[in-house]
């Protein structure tokens, strides 16, 4: 099979990836007298009729850095492919090393990257890398990165599981990782950013405040849940470096284009209301040599413009709660 063919053809399952289930099937049609289903999670709002507000210290762009740091399991076809397995062979050698890379090398080659610029990252965590790379969280805590949850591992969604499995699934993430870094984490993404009904219901009651599977806005909104609060803040898929450059095949300097224009659309549409880049990011991707140079370049361009403001989640949704409550 050729690389584009096969490209085109696959999906998988990791942070950021395209789910299953996307594709249009025209034979489905909604019956006329069937209203269309919404997901009654949040207000209709539509971006012109918003009221105008600043991020601190008058900036109009916030923007934060995602790096998905995972774990999968060696006995699992599951996970992310640069080289086809379409037969489900296990192990998954050529597979499962090319994920591996990323935290062995992958990860530090960006952690370098941004605190030469003196940014700090959202980490969305696999709880199970508290317990099987311990110093690789330790070395993260050290330079003083947030942490959101992002399940146990990337080889299992939270999709088809009932409400009791999928309850312990969010407890085991949230405990795990609070326990191995001292803080509770407030915002969660999920695996392949799969929900069921009740995600966010059950993320909210587990104090979890911030969440980056809704990529429907270029603002942070209010979610409805059933106690406490939720929010959504943009993870912007669109730049997401896993699906562009296995998905789409693109290479080091057309994801750079596809950053950099991103970064300047939201810039300009922030001198108007304020907007939010989410930079989703994976190790075993970006943190390859032969892209990193591009990542560079666009960090040192996004940085340099005096209207941006680098920030964690929590620092995000905190300013959005204070400017518009």
């Amino acid at each position: 099979m050729r690389r584009r063919d096969f490209l085109n053809r696959s999906i998988w399952l990791t942070a950021g990836a395209f789910v299953p289930g996307v594709a249009l099937n025209l034979a489905a049609q909604t019956p006329a007298s069937k209203p269309v289903r919404r997901p009654e999670r949040y207000d209709d709002s539509l971006i012109f009729e918003r009221k105008p507000f600043q991020w601190p210290g008058g900036k109009t762009l916030a923007v934060w850095i995602i790096p998905n740091v995972e774990v999968w399991s060696f006995d699992s076809p599951v996970g992310a492919a640069i080289s086809p397995n379409t037969a489900n062979r296990v192990p998954d050698v050529i597979n499962y090393a090319w994920r591996e890379y990323g935290m062995r090398v992958g990860l530090w080659r960006l952690a370098d990257e941004l605190e030469a610029v003196g940014v700090r990252a959202t980490v969305a965590l696999n709880s199970a890398v508290c317990d099987v790379f311990p110093k690789a969280v330790e070395e993260m805590k050290r330079r003083r990165w947030e942490f959101m949850g992002h399940g146990i591992t990337n080889s299992a969604s939270l999709v088809n599981l009932n409400l009791d499995q999928e309850k312990e699934v969010i407890q085991t993430t949230l405990r795990t990782i609070e326990r191995a870094t001292g803080v509770r984490p407030r915002g969660w993404l999920g695996p392949g950013l799969g929900e069921t009904y009740n995600t966010p219901d059950i993320l909210a009651e587990e104090g979890v405040v911030y969440v980056g599977d809704w990529n429907a806005d270029d603002q942070p909104f209010p979610m409805k849940v059933k106690t406490g609060k939720l929010f959504s803040i943009p993870y912007c898929m669109e730049i997401n470096d896993l699906g562009l450059a296995t998905r789409l095949g693109y290479t080091g300097e057309q994801y750079m284009t596809t950053l950099v224009n991103q970064f300047e659309t939201l810039l300009a549409d922030s001198s108007k209301l304020p907007r939010v880049l989410g930079i989703p990011l994976h190790p075993f991707i970006t943190g390859q040599p032969t892209r990193i140079p591009y990542f560079r370049k666009a960090l040192q361009q996004i940085k340099k413009n005096d209207r941006v403001w680098f920030a964690t989640g929590s620092e995000i949704l905190d300013a959005y709660q204070r400017a518009t409550t």
